[in-house]
């Protein structure tokens, strides 16, 4: 069988050559050629009986109202952080692309989810990556029971189809995506050109058989997944797993979910015997203990409303320009509330260092944190201590007004449920039936100072 021609496209201009270069020709920016399988000759020819005077006709198409109703099957992947990042369970004939650091324990937690899925359905696992014995050695290190797991170590992309053809599992595991094979393109695994065809041949074979298909894939030294963008396009999840090596908590986080929510988050704890489901993750972003420019906060992760505790440093500086260091939430967003604090409360912060961190490693996004940064910079600044029992909600705005955020029921119900008995959020919010029958302090603000002096008890732009 003859072997397909190639060519390098290049991604800058869209010029096409036979040769690599490093350079391209017809713009002149490197390392933009990309090898792409030329296409094949367009055969289809005209059904016999079909009148060539005829106009086009629709065969295939069908009206949306004329398309029967069938309901999502589910499977349950053995753990219910995993489901509840993927919206319920893995979809058949579905493709989830999971990704995370090297060491985080992707292929840990894959491995366990097969040994749970294989007690009732059929699953196989493909290594190109381990030997079939080094798999082994780790499955008998997860876990004691016995299961019925196929275990395919192979990175040539035919054989791999093959083997999906002939068993036609429920579920199956690549690992990983960038190991695999495709003997009919020249360039080296884990290339553009090698990553998008292995994943486009997997994905008919997945959606043919009713497959579910979850791939393992590689980060790159910025953090982000790599190959080609268009492999997360393709793929119907993309889930990310986060932490720190050197910590015990794993975090895993949806981007992209074509059946559930996105940044859904899921929250595993590292052990010995591999990784383990944390039922109340709010306890791990909570200190324990109340100090000085320590504030907390409701974060909401998807549908999941996370109690954090903020902390603060602000201290005098011994440079020319002040440092700014922020861990967990954007730096830029730190320097906006610091910009309003001192405008809008008269506080020279200008003239300090500020350094604020998320605990337990936790990336907040949302703007609802606005105001337990700026309580937990005014705290330390004055050197106060926020009343126990205490969240603050509230997204800042550059006038210093207090604008209402989203979900606020959902997180003042979780901060309830762990104690916390004041709560200081925006003006308007009309949650006030809903504080009584909780038993909540609510405390309603309209600007920055409002909701301060509320939250600390004291006026923190007062001079001593």
């Amino acid at each position: 069988m003859p072997r397909p021609s190639t060519s390098y496209v290049c991604q800058s201009c869209g010029a096409q050559t036979r040769q690599f270069f490093g350079r391209c020709n017809s713009c002149g920016s490197w390392n933009s050629l990309v090898e792409q399988s030329a296409p094949k000759q367009d055969s289809r020819r005209r059904r016999a009986g079909a009148d060539p005077g005829a106009g086009p006709q629709a065969r295939r198409s069908m009206s949306m109202a004329a398309l029967g109703d069938q309901p999502l099957q589910r499977l349950s992947s053995g753990y219910g952080e995993l489901d509840r990042v993927l919206g319920g369970g893995l979809v058949p004939g579905s493709l989830v692309l999971v990704g995370g650091d090297p060491g985080i324990g992707k292929s840990t937690l894959l491995l366990q989810s097969a040994s749970a899925i294989a007690s009732d359905r059929s699953v196989l696992y493909v290594s190109a990556e381990e030997s079939a014995q080094q798999v082994k050695l780790r499955w008998q290190r997860l876990t004691a029971d016995p299961s019925d797991l196929q275990l395919l170590a192979e990175t040539d992309l035919d054989l791999v189809l093959e083997e999906l053809e002939a068993l036609q599992p429920d579920v199956a595991i690549i690992d990983s995506i960038q190991a695999l094979h495709d003997g009919d393109l020249s360039s080296a695994p884990g290339s553009v050109a090698q990553v998008r065809e292995c994943a486009a041949a997997l994905q008919r074979v997945a959606k043919r058989q009713n497959t579910a298909l979850l791939l393992v894939g590689h980060v790159t030294k910025e953090g982000v997944l790599a190959g080609p963008k268009v492999l997360e396009h393709l793929v119907d999840a993309v889930l990310t797993f986060e932490g720190d090596r050197f910590a015990s908590h794993r975090l895993l986080r949806a981007v992209k979910n074509r059946f559930g929510a996105t940044h859904e988050l899921g929250v595993f704890e590292m052990r010995g015997q591999g990784l383990a489901e944390v039922g109340n993750p709010s306890e791990l972003f909570l200190s324990g203990e109340r100090a000085s420019g320590v504030a907390t906060i409701v974060a909401c992760e998807g549908t999941r409303p996370l109690v954090v505790d903020l902390q603060a440093l602000v201290s005098t500086t011994s440079y020319a320009s002040p440092r700014r260091t922020a861990t967990g939430i954007a730096v830029n967003r730190l320097h906006q509330i610091l910009a309003v604090l001192e405008k809008h409360m008269g506080l020279p912060l200008s003239r300090f260092d500020c350094y604020l961190a998320v605990a337990g490693g936790l990336d907040v996004e949302e703007p609802a944190a606005d105001l337990g940064v700026a309580a937990a910079v005014v705290a330390s600044y004055r050197d106060l201590t926020l009343p126990a029992g205490t969240v603050l909600l509230g997204e800042l705005g550059l006038g210093g007004q207090l604008r209402p955020v989203g979900q606020l029921e959902l997180r003042l119900q979780e901060a309830v449920r762990l104690g916390f008995t004041r709560a200081v959020v925006p003006r308007g919010s009309g949650l006030g039936p809903l504080a009584a029958r909780l038993d909540l302090a609510l405390l309603e603000a309209g600007s920055i100072t409002e909701a301060l002096v509320l939250g600390l008890g004291v006026n923190p732009g007062d001079d001593d």
